[in-house]
């Protein structure tokens, strides 16, 4: 079981219940390809020296990838997005997560495979703007 360990722990996620805590930590062992190709480029402060968490609670969901000091949130939709009922649950999701004042990038798994440097510039590029 993850345990929140400080009132900074508890900021950083949102008010996420334990459940959502416990199914982030499961979710991080089954990351889809995507998200491995761009996690590699992402970890340990890879890109422009910002931290990365992956698969990371956010109040009731759990973003791809999150950067709390730039408060960015990167998700990588595979072709279940590309369905009409789920681009209405991202857009909610989006708005909810809007409202912590944090940013959401989407990128689509064929870009993250495809042009990985669009990718990876376009993060970048958004992080440097909020310094």
């Amino acid at each position: 079981m993850v345990k929140i360990r400080s009132k900074i722990d508890a900021d950083m996620y949102f008010g996420a219940s334990a459940e959502i805590m416990k199914r982030a930590h499961e979710l991080q062992k089954n990351m889809t390809p995507a998200e491995k190709i761009l996690w590699e480029h992402l970890r340990n402060r890879k890109l422009g020296e910002y931290k990365f968490r992956r698969q990371h609670p956010i109040n009731q969901f759990i973003a791809d990838f999150y950067c709390s000091e730039c408060k960015l949130v990167i998700e990588v939709d595979g072709k279940i997005h590309q369905e009409l009922s789920q681009q209405e649950r991202d857009r909610e999701r989006t708005k909810i997560i809007q409202k912590f004042g944090i940013q959401v990038l989407r990128f689509e798994n064929s870009q993250v495979e495809n042009n990985l440097a669009f990718v990876l510039q376009s993060i970048l590029r958004v992080l440097q703007s909020k310094q």
